[in-house]
């Protein structure tokens, strides 16, 4: 049970006890109404909470892509255009969300602190599989929610330090957690754009390569599915692209996508099926 507040002011005594290494379970003890995961019952529209699709991921010689579109709807209405569902987990991973998009981002919120938290505390990071297990960990505490139709699933990729690679990790609602080699995505767009990465995918991939076959993944994935926002170019959004590599997250910048988007539209004027 959490402290009950101080009149004096002075903070509650669990915030001076020492050393939880998880920021996960010291809010649960000092207020786990704030965890996504423990929420009350929904009313039933949940079919009017924007969800967002479409995130594809891809290791090669020095690290890992991941790129994720920029279209979030609701029902069969375009809620946003330009919403953002790939992020820096911390320093060198990265987390991108396909799902219930604002309980998502509060998950990657609470992710991000809960890796700096542990950094803190104990001095050193997460190795990649601590990151991914305890990710797992969080998505389970949603559980709840997902079976009242407010699902997460993200997917998650870093550069592993210790085997000097890049590493995939997908999930399922109940959390469970596995590794995916070369590429993988989630999403309703996810069946295109795996067919177009499994088409395409070389083990001998350079990382411009890489970043072009995501980009290339997810403008097949918005030609089949209409919740998968392909490059908007009158208003200039593009997808969001990241790397990841010894020297750590990296977001590319949009004119840069830009560009690669230009050349894969170029070239589907004389090949439009790929």
């Amino acid at each position: 049970m959490a402290d009950a507040p101080d009149v004096t002011g002075r903070l509650p005594g669990i915030f001076l006890r020492p050393g939880i290494a998880s920021f996960t379970e010291f809010l649960a003890s000092a207020a786990p109404d704030l965890l996504p995961g423990r929420r009350g019952p929904l009313p039933a529209a949940v079919e009017e909470v924007p969800h967002g699709t479409t995130i594809v991921a891809i290791t090669h010689g020095t690290g890992v892509v991941m790129a994720g579109d920029r279209r979030a709807t609701t029902g069969n209405i375009i809620a946003q255009r330009d919403i953002e569902k790939v992020f820096p987990a911390d320093e060198f991973s990265a987390i991108g969300i396909a799902g219930t998009a604002g309980i998502a981002i509060e998950l990657v919120r609470l992710f991000q602190v809960e890796l700096e938290h542990y950094e803190k505390i104990e001095g050193m990071p997460l190795s990649l599989d601590g990151k991914a297990n305890r990710l797992s960990t969080m998505i389970r505490q949603n559980l709840g929610l997902a079976m009242q139709g407010l699902p997460v699933v993200p997917l998650f990729a870093g550069f592993d330090a210790e085997t000097q690679t890049g590493r995939i990790f997908s999930y399922d609602l109940t959390g469970g957690r596995y590794e995916e080699h070369s590429f993988h995505s989630v999403g309703s767009g996810s069946l295109f754009a795996r067919g177009a990465l499994k088409r395409q995918f070389r083990t001998d991939l350079s990382q411009d390569e890489a970043i072009r076959l995501c980009v290339e993944a997810l403008y097949d994935a918005a030609d089949d599915d209409s919740a998968t926002g392909g490059p908007d170019m009158t208003r200039h959004i593009y997808p969001l692209v990241a790397k990841v590599t010894e020297r750590g997250y990296q977001r590319l910048p949009d004119d840069e996508v830009g560009a690669i988007v230009e050349q894969i539209i170029r070239s589907r004027i004389d090949h439009p099926g790929g």
